[in-house]
């Protein structure tokens, strides 16, 4: 049987409308599914995955590794000293290489997406990006499988994201203000915004798809009624502020219970992990309000839905 064309993820942006609600709908259902997870299937059986982690990550790699297992594929896990690119090899060689052994790859590089590009250039393995430096789209996707398993729907939700405009806020961005009837506030510290580019995406999403998006840099006026307020480690993962007083900017950023006065419906998420006293209270964290945990279980559950959408078209293992 011919090989069909397999999908890569390495954006929001390469998803369609009908995959974007399909995967979050997917996952939602595993989720649901509990213990049943994938409905006893095992539809990667035959298949390989490489897992690829050049930087720290413990509910990302754990999901991956755990979901492509229940799913029936065999695993290959590299740290960051394991690939020749170490030694000199570019990546359009890498990417050719793997391509002829693995199915699918999952890599984290907190780098430059152009990188996974290079990686996806064949038609043989799908590509995955677990972080980047600019977006975290299956972060993004694991946010939006919680909501719509916590309200049953994502059409119409209030959210507001307080903090850093990092590669969660860039996947958040794009992928929430493509459902109607959202509301998505961002809140960034002075300096420490969604780059131009993504912030100019939101917004003329949210006008093609009837949401709204708006980002300030203060703490003032903020709107009530939310469903959902969202916070992010302020040190992400593989960078480092230039500032060294950057501290004294995101103090006023930090969530915690007042948030909840003028909208005490509302849940908290977090893409952990989460530093108590910082980005948030441990009253807020680990209180009535928070799903956060909830949350970074639905990282397994999502993991797998893009592991399915991602296999070959025909359904088969090469």
């Amino acid at each position: 049987m011919t090989q069909q064309r397999v999908r890569h993820l390495i954006s929001i942006d390469d998803l369609t409308d009908d995959d974007l609600r399909a995967l979050v709908a997917r996952g939602a259902e595993l989720s649901a599914a509990g213990g049943e997870r994938a409905g006893g299937r095992r539809p990667l059986a035959g298949t390989v995955a490489g897992i690829y982690f050049s930087k720290t990550s413990t509910r990302t790699r754990t999901a991956f590794s755990a979901g492509a297992l229940r799913l029936g594929a065999q695993i290959v896990a590299y740290g960051p000293g394991d690939l020749q690119l170490n030694t000199g090899e570019t990546d359009a060689d890498t990417g050719r290489v793997m391509s002829r052994m693995l199915d699918v790859l999952v890599a984290r590089t907190a780098g430059d997406p152009a990188q996974m590009r290079e990686w996806a250039a064949q038609e043989r393995m799908a590509v995955i990006n677990a972080m980047s430096a600019e977006e975290h789209p299956t972060q993004a996707l694991t946010d939006l499988t919680t909501m719509l398993r916590r309200f049953g729907r994502i059409d119409g939700l209030r959210v507001l994201y307080v903090g850093e405009g990092n590669n969660t806020a860039t996947a958040l961005a794009l992928a929430l203000t493509r459902f109607p009837g959202v509301a998505l506030e961002m809140r960034t510290p002075p300096g420490y915004g969604l780059p131009a580019a993504y912030r100019l995406g939101a917004v003329e999403q949210a006008e093609r798809y009837g949401s709204s998006f708006l980002e300030r840099h203060d703490m003032d006026g903020l709107p009530d009624e939310l469903d959902v307020i969202y916070t992010t480690r302020w040190e992400t993962t593989g960078t480092v502020k230039p500032d060294p007083r950057w501290r004294d900017v995101f103090a006023p950023f930090t969530v915690d219970s007042s948030l909840w006065e003028a909208s005490p419906k509302a849940v908290f998420m977090h893409d952990l992990p989460a530093n108590r006293g910082d980005e948030v209270s441990a009253e807020v964290l680990d209180g009535p309000y928070s799903i956060a945990f909830d949350q970074a279980e639905n990282k397994m559950h999502s993991a797998m839905a893009v592991l399915e959408w991602c296999r070959p078209a025909d359904g088969s293992p090469r």
